[in-house]
C-alpha cells in the first residue's frame, strides 16, 4: 500500500483533510456581499467579485484592505469585527461548494474513509457553514483558525486532527489552495494536494509551494494516483 493511501478501489487516505474556502466552498460570492455592504455604509460603490476573489483564501484582513484600499493595508480591529459580523449575515445566501465536492465527498464516505476540514476561518463561522451545507453530521473534524493557539501555516491543526482522530501522518492528506496550507502540510510531514481552483492573487505561483501534487479541478481528486504513493 502506497504511502497515505488505503486500501481499495477507491484508494483514499484514510484521513482526507482539506481547507475551507476556495477548496470545498465558493465562499467569493459571500465575501463580496459582505464587503459591499460595508463599503455601501460609508457611501462607496460596489466592489466587483472578480477583484474580491484572489483575497478570499488570505482571510478577513486581507479581503477588508482589498475592499479599501485607502487604509494602505491598516486594517484597524473593529473593521475585522464589522466584516465578521456581517459575513455571519451573509454566510451561505451566496456561496456553494464548488462543482464536484458534494460528489467527492460522498465518495470517499463510500469508501469507508474519513474527511475533515482544516481552515484559518473562525470556528464559530466555519461550524454554521457545515450546518447550512448538511456536513456537520459528516465531518470527522473540524479545526478553525481559533480553535488551537496557532493556526495554518503552523502545522499544529493539522497534527491535531490527525491525533484527534487516531490516524497517522503518513495515513492522511492535505488539500489546500492557498501556499499557508501547503507549508502547514509541509512542516506537519503530511502529503499536500493544491487545489488549482482557488483563490489566488496576480503573480502567485502554486508551481513553487513545494506541494506533491496539483488538482486542476475537483474531479481530479476522483483518480486514486494524485492521492499518492511511495514509501
Amino acid at each position: 500500500m502506497g504511502r497515505g493511501v488505503a486500501e481499495g478501489a477507491t484508494r483514499f487516505p484514510a484521513l482526507a483533510l482539506f481547507d475551507l474556502d476556495g477548496t470545498l466552498l465558493d465562499s467569493a460570492p459571500d465575501m463580496v456581499a459582505t464587503v459591499n455592504r460595508m463599503r455601501a455604509s460609508r457611501g462607496q460603490p460596489p466592489m466587483p467579485l472578480p477583484e474580491l476573489r484572489p483575497h478570499v483564501s488570505k482571510g478577513s484582513r486581507a479581503m477588508s484592505a482589498a475592499a479599501f484600499p485607502e487604509l494602505d493595508g491598516e486594517v484597524p480591529d473593529v473593521l475585522i469585527r464589522e466584516f465578521l459580523d456581517t459575513y455571519e449575515q451573509e454566510l451561505g445566501r451566496h456561496g456553494v461548494p464548488f462543482d464536484g465536492v458534494e460528489a467527492l465527498l460522498a465518495t470517499i464516505e463510500a469508501s469507508g474513509n474519513r474527511w475533515g476540514i482544516v481552515t484559518n476561518k473562525p470556528e464559530y463561522l466555519a461550524r454554521q457553514v457545515l450546518d447550512a451545507l448538511g456536513w456537520a453530521g459528516r465531518c470527522a473534524i473540524l479545526i478553525g483558525g481559533d480553535s488551537l493557539p496557532r493556526r495554518k501555516p503552523d502545522p499544529l491543526p493539522l497534527l491535531h486532527a490527525a491525533q484527534t482522530l487516531g490516524v497517522a501522518i503518513a495515513d492522511c492528506v492535505y488539500v489546500g489552495d492557498d501556499q499557508r496550507d501547503i507549508d502547514a502540510a509541509r512542516a506537519a510531514g503530511m502529503r499536500s494536494i493544491v487545489a488549482l481552483w482557488g483563490y489566488r492573487p496576480d503573480g502567485d505561483d502554486p508551481a513553487g509551494w513545494g506541494g506533491d501534487a496539483m488538482a486542476t479541478r475537483v474531479d481530479d481528486l476522483l483518480d486514486p494516483a494524485i492521492w499518492g504513493s511511495g514509501a
